[in-house]
């Protein structure tokens, strides 16, 4: 089948209404994203909407009217609620949709087996012309794949759905560009499914109280069923991985630049204004202070995404979930499956370097001048106590466990630093852990600063949450010296110990201040100083 693209004429609107009298589908802009139409009374035409999509069934469908009148002419709902006439009155035509008892028209296939039906009255003129024309009562969910960003531009739909459906009807750039409000009052406070460009605030200013539904912002339950489009399955994504940095603004662009040094397969989806701190590849969709032109910018960024040469994961600048900001967050939640990264509201310093350099002097000697240090060392403890970890440590190293059922942390480590390998197998089990508990903890302690004393900082990506990183190192026969003598083991094995770590040069790259501790003690201790007096004036 070959699927024809039609402009938004008279003559090319008459065609496209007699293809939805026939049973057949329809792409149509509407001034939020294009959906893909069919008869909404007619089972059968509905049933391909989600076999062209790849659309599970039970996601209930969005039905489309030209006007208000209908709603009853064409039996779709019950009862018309006073609260939906003032709501009607306010904002349709318009991107509003409004959840109702349905009628005795409506089919299973349009409201997924559930006892409502969701209808809007679009803006877009070719929409409203096209449902005039045809007569009909028109279910239109995003005309995309399933999962996909929404469609913007009829380009984007043939992208998607050619020869998968009868027509397009151009009608050009969406004006809004993410899907309308969804508000049900089919329940004892009306309540928002789906947050859009009209607002909560906007909503209650009409009808007064508005609640905001959990799974707006969270991830429903397997249990659960989906009462408005959007709701259960992952959405809007790029096959790019999306991930949701959220957080303050410079913290998010030290993150991507830590992680774009070392790994060039990354990008983001950011503000206009973060794009000339970043080192990373990156697509903007809009400033931070006009949230409409991220929203109309925010499908195109994830379908750009893809295009960006050899980026396989994008961390996208997470806005704030108040306002429009809300529609853009739920959105970017969905793209990215619910991956989110908390970046700490703490100023994050890293204490990091060679084993047998001296770092934990270090640590010790800004500890009495009053920073709070987080001791990887100590998070590491905890962590290989939990019960998870210690079975995957067994599963990886064999037997490591006492008979009293606690870790042989030493046979561990003779393993684990035995090779590079083996110790990146370590660290892939025991880091996630310890980053999280090391994050709990910084978060507990007074002070906007805290210290992370960790000799892994890079291996277990926890640098990434840094503003500074300290690298202490050392001459060679001084650290094989200091360990020998520390943990009391020969001089073979304390070398394996150096040899499983960065070497040197690596530091230099990655850490913001060194400190070399080759000297006395008052060296260090002046050394010292003078770190804390350039951390305290940051």
């Amino acid at each position: 089948m070959n699927t024809l693209h039609l402009s938004d004429t008279t003559e090319d609107i008459k065609a496209a209404a007699a293809i939805l009298r026939d049973g057949g589908l329809v792409a149509m802009p509407t001034e939020t994203v294009y959906g893909l139409a069919a008869n909404a009374l007619d089972g059968d035409a509905v049933r391909r909407i989600f076999e062209a999509k790849g659309r599970p069934m039970d996601n209930p469908l969005i039905v489309h009217v030209a006007e208000f009148s209908d709603i009853r002419r064409l039996g779709l709902v019950a009862e018309i609620p006073y609260l939906a006439r003032m709501l009607a009155e306010a904002f349709w035509p318009g991107p509003l949709t409004v959840i109702m008892k349905k009628g005795g028209a409506i089919p299973d296939e349009v409201s997924a087996g559930l006892d409502t039906v969701a209808i809007r009255i679009p803006s877009h003129p070719a929409a409203h012309r096209l449902l005039a024309t045809s007569g009909l009562a028109l279910a239109a969910p995003s005309a995309n794949t399933s999962g996909k960003p929404s469609p913007t531009t009829a380009q984007h739909v043939i992208d998607d759905m050619d020869g998968r459906i009868e027509a397009v009807l151009d009608g050009g750039s969406c004006s809004v560009g993410v899907e309308s409000t969804v508000i049900t009052l089919v329940a004892d406070v009306p309540r928002i499914l789906r947050p859009g460009i009209i607002t909560r605030e906007e909503l209650e200013a009409v009808i007064g109280p508005v609640e905001v539904d959990h799974a707006v912002l969270h991830q429903l339950e397997n249990n659960e069923r989906a009462s408005s489009p959007g709701m259960k399955y992952k959405h809007y994504a790029p096959r790019a991985r999306v991930i949701l940095l959220r957080g303050d603004d410079a913290k998010y662009i030290t993150y991507v630049n830590r992680l774009y040094a070392r790994d060039q397969s990354i990008g983001a989806i950011c503000y206009d204004e973060d794009k000339p701190l970043l080192n990373a590849p990156c697509i903007t969709i809009g400033s931070m202070q006009d949230e409409k032109a991220q929203a109309q910018a925010l499908f195109d960024a994830l379908r750009a995404a893809d295009g960006l040469t050899g980026v396989k994961t994008v961390y996208a600048h997470c806005p704030a979930a108040q306002g429009v900001g809300m529609a853009l967050y739920n959105r970017l939640i969905r793209a990215a499956a619910f991956e989110v990264i908390d970046l700490p509201k703490k100023r994050i310093i890293g204490l990091t370097g060679q084993t047998g350099a001296g770092k934990s002097e270090v640590s010790r000697l800004l500890s009495e001048r009053g920073l709070p240090v987080v001791s990887a060392d100590a998070a590491a403890r905890r962590a290989v106590e939990d019960s998870e970890v210690k079975a995957m440590l067994c599963a990886a190293f064999g037997d490591v466990l006492r008979e009293d059922g606690s870790l042989d942390r030493s046979l561990v480590a003779r393993i684990a630093f035995s090779s590079r390998e083996m110790t990146a197998r370590l660290n892939a089990i025991t880091h996630p852990t310890i980053a999280r508990l090391m994050l709990e903890e910084a978060q507990a302690l007074p002070g906007d600063t805290v210290i992370f004393d960790a000799s892994q900082l890079f291996e277990s990506g926890e640098d990434l949450f840094c503003e500074r990183i300290v690298g202490v190192l050392a001459d060679a026969e001084i650290r094989l010296r200091r360990i020998t003598k520390r943990d009391g083991i020969s001089r073979e094995e304390a070398a394996l110990r150096m040899s499983a770590q960065y070497d040197e040069r690596f530091f230099l790259t990655y850490c913001d201040d060194i400190l070399y501790n080759n000297g006395t003690e008052q060296a260090l201790s002046d050394g010292v100083r003078n770190l804390y007096e350039g951390l305290v004036r940051g």
